[in-house]
């Protein structure tokens, strides 16, 4: 069978089958090789990104580090000035992947990979998703996502759909009658597996509730769903498995990074250890015990292009005392939640949407350094963000325009200028919340 998955990877000057072969041979060390692994490599990329990297030395300064622990902690805060400040020489913007993170917690950057780790980031992708039966070569993903809506953007991410095997159920819109047609899909579709923002799949399944219908009943094909980028309370995953009638996958990851646990057949949430270093510490930087929560911090182990060593996520986790260094499973994971808009004509949608309202704001010269949205009525809400420069007119006008075509129009928007921004008592910044 052609494998167009993987082609298209190639095709854009990814080396997936080298990265394959790599990861085939993590995965099969020993308990004490693959320490040794991961201390070889974090040394390794952390002395890479100080001989290579001059935002990265700048950073660091003149602290002394004799052993890793010493190394101070990288934020999103960190990253919000131009990207071509932040790579490392040899791997200039046209060699390298470029994306933008979703700013869920409210402090959005633009981020690089080098070609190799995006690789070795789909490696590590195709090996997870196998442990289902999954294959991304062969499988038919349905896909509870955002698309962008503009003629360019909307045809682009159609077609890499086609390429990746894929039909995409776009989730700015989840009234009964957009589910209504979902579920048509489904019975009429052999769909292979789920994949999606956890609230826009946790709807579908209170739509079907409603209808008592279970999913495999209509689509007997299907044999997993993985939920990603919110919480997955375990009362909707109960929710989940009663109305799909299938395996329910929970999947923590970070654009910018990697996939960071994935739900293992076990049902333990098994920390990537292959392409990343998960540390969780306390205030003073310093890893806590197993069972003791602190703030999720992670190394990137194969990224050359740009530096995420020992980078603070925005998370608080625990890791299970079961845990080894080779298979550290993740207890429990606070935070990431969204809330669901319901606006004026009934239309519900998830707060990931706001990604593709406030991308507008994200400009690469970081002027918008954090911003919040509060739903405070049912058609008014407001934006609270911290910037150099407070936003013109014609970007508020952009703003509203993106409003109009992602939400639905005459909502009413204000918005706020602030020296800073409320968080939470653990320093978490919550993009959108319903006050309504």
């Amino acid at each position: 069978m052609l494998k167009i998955f993987d082609l298209t990877l190639w095709f854009n000057g990814f080396p997936i089958k080298e990265a394959k072969k790599e990861l085939d041979k993590i995965v099969r060390l020993s308990e004490e090789e693959h320490q040794l692994f991961i201390e070889n490599k974090k040394n390794e990329i952390f002395d890479f990104h100080l001989k290579n990297n001059s935002y990265y030395r700048e950073f660091i300064g003149n602290k002394t580090i004799n052993q890793w622990n010493d190394i101070p902690i990288m934020t999103k805060k960190d990253f919000q000035k131009p990207i071509e400040e932040r790579l490392s020489t040899g791997y200039p913007k046209n060699k390298i992947y470029l994306n933008k993170t979703s700013g869920s917690s409210g402090d959005p950057f633009i981020f690089a990979k080098c070609k190799y780790s995006h690789a070795m980031t789909w490696a590590s992708n195709i090996y997870r998703f196998r442990w289902y039966d999954i294959d991304f070569n062969s499988s038919y993903q349905a896909r509870f996502y955002g698309i962008p809506l503009d003629k360019i953007g909307y045809y682009k991410e159609r077609f890499k759909d086609f390429l990746t095997h894929r039909y995409r159920f776009p989730i700015f819109d989840l009234s009964d009658a957009f589910l209504e047609n979902v579920l048509k899909k489904f019975s009429s579709t052999r769909f292979d597996y789920i994949n999606g923002y956890t609230s826009s799949i946790v709807l579908f399944a209170e739509f079907l509730k409603t209808k008592n219908i279970i999913l495999k009943d209509i689509c007997p094909t299907l044999k997993v769903c993985m939920v990603t980028s919110e919480m997955l309370f375990e009362d909707d995953k109960k929710l989940l498995e009663s109305q799909f009638g299938i395996p329910i996958v929970n999947e923590y990851g970070a654009s910018e990074l990697d996939l960071v646990a994935f739900q293992n057949l076990n049902d333990e949430w098994q920390i990537n250890t292959e392409t990343l270093f998960v540390e969780i510490l306390d205030e003073n930087n310093q890893p806590v015990p197993y069972g003791q929560e602190g703030r999720v911090v992670i190394t990137s182990l194969y990224n050359k292009a740009h530096p995420f060593i020992r980078y603070d996520i925005g998370d608080i986790g625990i890791l299970d005392e079961s845990s080894t260094f080779q298979k550290p499973i993740l207890k429990k994971l606070i935070g990431r939640t969204n809330d669901i808009a319901i606006l004026p004509s009934g239309k519900k949608s998830p707060g990931l949407t706001f990604y593709y309202v406030t991308k507008s704001i994200i400009k690469d010269d970081g002027n918008v350094k954090e911003f919040i949205i509060k739903q405070t009525t049912v058609d008014t809400f407001e934006i609270d963000y911290v910037s150099e420069k407070e936003l013109t007119s014609a970007q508020i006008k952009e703003i509203e325009n993106a409003i109009d075509t992602y939400l639905e129009p005459n909502l009413k928007f204000t918005f706020h200028r602030k020296d800073r921004l409320q968080r939470t008592a653990r320093g978490k910044l919550k993009q959108f919340q319903s006050l309504r």
